[in-house]
């Protein structure tokens, strides 16, 4: 057996030992209760495929032995930490959700505070929730005419440490679902003058270690945990996610174990099989191939410039008082001269022309582009937005959205998110609830920003703009009433 420091990146060690075990005829008295597809239902397997149902084994006592003495999944880490760079990796099959969580818990505890970007993703309210950390918000960079937050500025940073210098650690999300991203490096530098860690929810960034051409990836930067998930940007299947460490200020051993307080023990063979397989397209073809989409993604981005009313944003997203840099695979477009809302466009583009948006908003949707994407994809998306452009004055015009003033989301909390969480509840008239001491965390969807948090007090401005919203055509899917006509609140 070859040791984890001969290991070549040319090696797929689940891959290897998902084929030696199909090729050994291996006979399972454990679950899996299909006995690899030998029990389900012959209408499942149709559509599904065979090979599904073969490839769904136990990744001890089954991919390896009871004891794990193969090291395959040991191997699969050690090879993506080589690749890009960090110290260690950890596969995660409960999505990047899970892993967030694991890095804010390995780096605070119940009674601790952690200076946490207000862009975050719902996944770390919930990390709050459960180990019980008092947030202290960093605030994004808010443009008030594009009513869009960029990622936080090292300033701001610097400011809040300065306000709270006893926090554990920092969280920051970058790139955002937009593909905006913060100065890291920067960011990183005023937390280490601290000696304080560094997570990096890049849960849209696991492309960027390998091509110059995108934006800096995070553990180049210097960041001490990032999180990624490969199923987003890169060739990994849903709930795939991995997590990096360098340096000396998160303990790996404590990032397992809080990684094991909270994920499953009957984790997916194909998730791992899928990471480990996609690590290794990268390493050996990962410049070539996104160098390509990106030269695809600038083609398409000149080509919907050029449909009228529509508007391709890349330098309004840029600046000093923007976004450090710009994952350009990512394509936003503003709508505002078409007077639709991107809630109507994208239910137009997948009821007229199959095609679905990774991001909608009351003014944008957006285009994500990955390396499988070719010529005739882009042009797919072309013609529908064309199509779009000359079907949309038979639609009705955009609803109104009472879109706050930035201040509205810069409120006080008034109780702790877990002990709003776990608070007596009421559920009252949303009319009811201004000033009331919300228990729910109420997310626009996408992108999946929390705009109320449990422990925050109801401002109207911010009630406004989501029931405004939901009448819009704006998705919340984590209220107790989607309709938004009720809140829960504390009793």
């Amino acid at each position: 057996m070859s040791s984890l420091s001969e290991l070549p990146q040319s090696a797929c060690p689940v891959l290897d030992a998902l084929a030696d075990y199909k090729r050994t005829g291996y006979l399972g008295f454990t679950p899996p209760g299909h006995k690899q597809g030998r029990g389900a239902d012959p209408r499942v397997v149709a559509t599904l495929g065979a090979d599904v149902f073969k490839s769904d084994v136990l990744a001890t006592a089954g991919l390896d032995d009871r004891s794990a003495s193969g090291a395959v999944i040991q191997k699969a880490q050690t090879l993506m930490a080589r690749a890009v760079g960090a110290e260690h990796a950890f596969f995660s099959t409960c999505g990047s959700s899970l892993s967030v969580k694991s890095a804010m818990l390995a780096v605070a505890g119940p009674g601790q505070s952690l200076l946490i970007g207000r862009d975050a993703h719902k996944s770390v309210i919930s990390g709050l929730v459960i180990a019980g950390i008092e947030p202290i918000w960093v605030q994004p960079r808010w443009d008030a005419e594009l009513h869009l937050a960029h990622p936080p500025s090292p300033e701001s940073v610097e400011r809040a440490w300065a306000a709270h210098p006893d926090a554990a650690g920092l969280l920051i999300t970058s790139p955002t679902p937009y593909g905006t991203c913060a100065d890291l490096a920067a960011v990183v530098e005023i937390c280490h003058r601290r000696g304080k860690p560094v997570i990096v929810d890049e849960a849209w960034g696991a492309h960027l270690p390998f091509s110059d051409e995108l934006p800096t990836w995070a553990m180049d930067a210097g960041a001490d945990v990032c999180v990624v998930s490969v199923h987003k940007m890169g060739a990994g299947l849903e709930q795939g996610s991995v997590f990096h460490l360098q340096g000396k200020l998160v303990d790996p051993t404590r990032l397992m174990e809080c990684e094991d307080l909270l994920a499953t023990t009957s984790s997916n063979v194909l998730l791992y099989a899928a990471m480990d397989g996609w690590r290794r397209q990268m390493v050996e073809q990962g410049a070539q191939l996104l160098g390509s989409a990106l030269a695809l993604a600038r083609r398409t981005r000149e080509r919907i410039e050029g449909i009228p009313g529509l508007h391709v944003l890349e330098s309004e997203l840029l600046g000093a008082a923007a976004s450090h840099d710009l994952d350009r695979l990512q394509i936003l477009i503003d709508l505002r001269q078409l007077g639709i809302s991107g809630y109507q466009a994208a239910d137009w583009l997948r009821a007229e022309q199959r095609i679905n948006m990774g991001m909608s908003d009351h003014r944008r949707i957006g285009a994500q582009f990955t390396f499988a994407d070719s010529d005739d994809t882009a042009d797919a998306l072309v013609h529908a937005l064309g199509s779009l452009a000359e079907a949309s004055a038979a639609l009705a015009p955009a609803r109104p959205i009472m879109l706050p003033d930035p201040s509205a989301f810069e409120v006080e909390p008034a109780m702790l998110p877990r002990e709003a969480f776990f608070a007596p509840a009421v559920e009252i008239p949303a009319e009811q609830s201004v000033g009331r001491v919300s228990i729910e965390q109420i997310t626009p969807y996408p992108p999946g920003i929390p705009a109320l948090l449990p422990g925050e007090r109801i401002n109207e401005q911010v009630l406004d703009y989501l029931t405004s919203g939901i009448t819009a055509g704006m998705v919340i899917p984590d209220s107790a009433d989607p309709e938004l006509k009720t809140v829960r609140v504390v009793r």
